[in-house]
Parts: structure tokens; C-alpha cells; sequence
């Protein structure tokens, strides 16, 4: 247990201390954009995920030495994640297709591959333990992509991507801890840190933003830990409403797109409140959903985020309890 406190306070600490010097070096350098839901558009430094990803990073050497029978584990959930942040962080920088970032983001299953940590045998409730040798290693790419790009497409408000994914960090920390997933309740802690610090400097109202170095990262270290931990069910449970988001947003569009490329689904009241847009154009999306009802505050809007997400958790963790009956 001395262990697992370790790389949890580890990861903590790197990036509450990393975020300042990122937040003043991005300011520095210009890399910001624009708050566009408040009326005076505040100008936030963007790529706070790469203090996220600093901490990540010191937190899972910790865990690799602390455990070095554990090593290509966490060595293959590292390069995982960091190579997801590469392309985020190319993306904040030079803005790739709507077609080029789902491609390159697969890439960041290779090293579960190449490392050979995973079981081919995913548990399904009641069902239970499955065999899926030869088509499992084929899903892995799409077992980090998918949640990747779902967690890239909803960070429509102030803490929402960073709120929701330190929800679904939780449920599979807790229900890994259920099912005795020794590894996943490290790589949950290694995470778990790091994106209770960017939740802190990123709700409302934002002093940063994650980048897509942020939310790719983050969403394909949750993949990754579905994979090792055997948590896949849950974790697709968990993500229910990004799930939901990608789904709503893709079906209308009829294609993959970039938010830049279509109209906002989200305006701006003259009071400050945000209400769904009338605009055909606009996709349909969860927040655009969300607003459908009438005009919100940001901030409360942002709540109804977390709570469908806290919603979903406890669900997963039932499915967990599930899984575990089953086994």
C-alpha cells in the first residue's frame, strides 16, 4: 500500500508544481486561445496537459522501480499515453485533419502490443471469462483511440474533460480495487494526480486549458488501463457520455470533423448564459443537448456534465460487482 501512496502523491506533487511553469511559458510563448463562452473572451494559456503528462511520467518511473517485475506494464501504459500526448501536442501546434489524428492516435496501442501486456480474455457479467485470442490484439488500437478522440470531443465548458476523466479514473481505481486488478489500481493512481491537479486549474473559471496534449493523453491512458486491467466493460460503461457525445455529434455531421470546421452548437446570451443554438448546421451534441431546456450559466452547465459522469461511474462500478459475480 506504501507503494501505491507513493506514485499517487508523486504525481500529485510533479504536476501541481509543473502546471505554474507550463501556465507561464505558454502565456510567454502565445500559445492561447480564447474562452469563447464568457462575454469578455478571457485569453487562457492552453496546453496545461503536459503538466499532466510530467507527473504521469514521474509517477509510473516510480512505480517501474518501486516494482520492476511490473515494468513492461507500466512501461507499455507510459509510451501509450505519451505517445497519444505527441499527437495532441502536434495537433495544438500545427492542427491536423479530422482524418490524420484518429489515425495517428491508434498508434498509441503499439507498445501494449509490442510488450505483450494484456490477457486476450476480457470478463463480461454474467457471461464471464471470454476467449478472443486472435481478434483481441486487433482491438487494441481502437481500445485507445476510440476513448482518446471521445474524451478530445467533449470539452465543450470549463472543467468538463478534466472533471469527467478524474470521475472515470476513480470508478476504475475503485473497480480495480473490487476485482483484485493489482496493476490497474497503480496505473488509476499514477493517473488519478495528475488530472485532480488539471481538474483544479481548469474548472471554472479556467485558468488553463488542457490542448489536445491534455485530453488525447488522458483519454488514451484510461484506454490503456481498461486494456491492462481487464476493465474493459466498465470502462465502456464509465464513458457513457462521451460515448454519447462522439455518437450525437458524428450521426449529425455524417462524418469525422474537427469543431472548427462547423458551426458552434452553443451561444452566448447577452447575460452571460449559454443556450443551445438554433443554427441547422450546428451539430448535435451532448452540451447542445444539455442546453435544450433553456439557457444555463456555464458553470452549471459544466455540473450537469459531471453528474451524468458520476451518474455513469456508479454504474460501471455495479458492472464491476457484476464482473466480479461472474468470475
Amino acid at each position: 500500500m506504501l507503494n501505491e501512496l507513493i506514485v499517487l502523491a508523486l504525481g500529485f506533487v510533479v504536476s501541481f508544481l509543473s502546471m505554474p511553469v507550463v501556465i507561464q511559458q505558454m502565456r510567454k510563448h502565445g500559445v492561447s486561445g480564447v474562452d469563447i463562452h464568457k462575454k469578455n473572451r478571457p485569453i487562457v494559456p492552453e496546453m496545461g496537459g503536459t503538466a499532466v503528462l510530467v507527473g504521469l511520467t514521474a509517477s509510473v518511473v516510480a512505480a517501474s522501480l518501486l516494482s520492476p517485475a511490473k515494468a513492461a506494464v507500466f512501461v507499455s501504459f507510459l509510451a501509450t499515453t505519451l505517445i497519444a500526448g505527441a499527437v495532441g501536442a502536434l495537433d495544438d501546434m500545427k492542427t491536423l485533419s479530422a482524418k490524420v489524428k484518429p489515425a495517428l492516435t491508434m498508434l498509441a496501442g503499439m507498445p501494449i502490443l509490442l510488450f505483450g501486456a494484456y490477457d486476450p480474455r476480457p470478463v463480461f457479467p454474467i457471461v464471464g471469462r471470454t476467449r478472443l485470442t486472435m481478434v483481441y490484439p486487433f482491438l487494441i488500437p481502437f481500445a485507445t483511440a476510440i476513448p482518446a478522440n471521445a474524451v478530445n470531443m467533449m470539452d465543450p465548458f470549463n472543467g468538463v474533460m478534466s472533471g469527467s476523466c478524474t470521475i472515470v479514473t476513480l470508478v476504475l481505481l475503485v473497480s480495480s480495487l473490487l476485482l483484485g486488478r493489482t496493476d490497474a489500481v497503480t496505473l488509476s493512481l499514477c493517473l488519478l494526480g495528475p488530472v485532480i491537479v488539471l481538474f483544479y486549474y481548469n474548472k471554472y473559471p479556467a485558468k488553463v486549458f488542457s490542448g489536445d496534449v491534455g485530453s488525447l493523453s488522458i483519454g488514451a491512458a484510461l484506454g490503456a488501463i481498461a486494456v491492462l486491467g481487464q476493465l474493459e466493460v466498465v470502462a465502456v460503461v464509465a464513458f457513457t457520455p462521451q460515448i454519447m457525445n462522439a455518437f450525437y455529434g458524428l450521426s449529425t455531421v455524417g462524418r469525422l470533423y474537427e469543431r472548427r470546421e462547423v458551426s458552434r452548437p452553443v451561444a452566448v446570451l447577452e447575460d452571460g448564459r449559454l443556450m443551445a443554438t438554433s443554427d441547422p448546421k450546428a451539430p448535435i451534441t451532448l452540451a447542445r443537448v444539455i442546453l435544450a431546456r433553456g439557457p444555463l450559466k456555464e458553470y452549471e452547465s459544466a455540473r450537469v456534465f459531471i453528474a451524468l459522469s458520476a451518474i455513469a461511474g456508479l454504474l460501471a462500478i455495479l458492472t464491476a460487482y457484476l464482473v466480479h459475480v461472474a468470475v
